[in-house]
């Protein structure tokens, strides 16, 4: 007689990982949709302080959520589940949401050089913060409020623009520049959103890491913020996974 699996192990989640220059109230709308189809969901604080620091913490937070978990990042934040999934061993799959999927050895600066649709590098703002080793500092990112709206969330009101630029989280220059591990999407079913007018990351790299991954693909008309000014559309997209990893 076959035993029924345990309800941790047959307990399904959407695992939210934020980007640089936002926090996780960036998937507030995308929440309220699953919520709404009752679907377990925990939005995941991202440090923003490295590729290797980044993954590792958001790691331990999914490997500590009961059962099996889809991985979701934003952004910078899909750089990090490419390089977290594989350490926590409870995620069944990836969907990323104008998202970063760096093959092994890939920083993302060197990924965002090759964009002609990007104009994030000429939006950005140096600062500086405390390492905590010897009075070290070392640069963090941030970007211009000014050019917020037309560079990062063109698709969403001036003034929401406005107050997402007020509240953005700078990161670290690591995390652009330290090279990804084994990228997840090897060895994991993947889906992705690629916003076509995605200044930010760049609608045209976005493409290619997609389809280098391998991921189910949807194109839709929006901004690099698509999961605040299109949440419906990601909710869909997420529940796509959700269907293949439930069968």
């Amino acid at each position: 007689m076959t035993q029924a699996p345990r309800a941790s192990e047959s307990r399904l989640t959407v695992a939210l990982v934020h980007g640089a220059f936002a926090d996780s109230s960036g998937w507030n709308d995308v929440v309220a949709h699953l919520l709404a189809e009752g679907v377990n969901v925990q939005a995941i604080s991202n440090p923003l302080r490295g590729i290797a620091y980044d993954a590792a913490y958001v790691a331990s937070v999914l490997s500590q959520i009961p059962g099996r978990v889809l991985a979701v990042g934003h952004s910078y934040g899909g750089a990090v589940i490419t390089n977290a999934a594989l350490r926590a061993r409870n995620v069944g799959g990836l969907v990323y949401v104008a998202a970063f999927a760096p093959d092994e050895g890939e920083a993302l600066q060197d990924i965002e050089a090759g964009s002609t649709d990007s104009v994030l590098d000429t939006a950005l703002v140096q600062l500086r913060y405390p390492t905590g080793e010897d009075g070290g500092t070392q640069v963090e990112l941030a970007i211009d409020p000014a050019k917020f709206h037309d560079a990062f969330a063109a698709d969403v009101s001036e003034q929401q623009a406005r107050v997402m630029a007020a509240t953005q989280r700078p990161i670290s220059v690591l995390g652009f520049s330290e090279p990804s591990g084994t990228p997840a999407w090897k060895s994991l079913p993947s889906w992705a959103v690629v916003p076509t007018g995605d200044k930010a990351a760049g609608s045209d790299v976005l493409r290619e890491m997609a389809q280098r991954a391998g991921a189910t693909t949807t194109e839709v008309e929006g901004s690099h913020v698509i999961m605040v000014s299109q949440p419906k559309v990601v909710t869909e997209v997420i529940q796509q996974g959700l269907s293949t990893l439930a069968q």
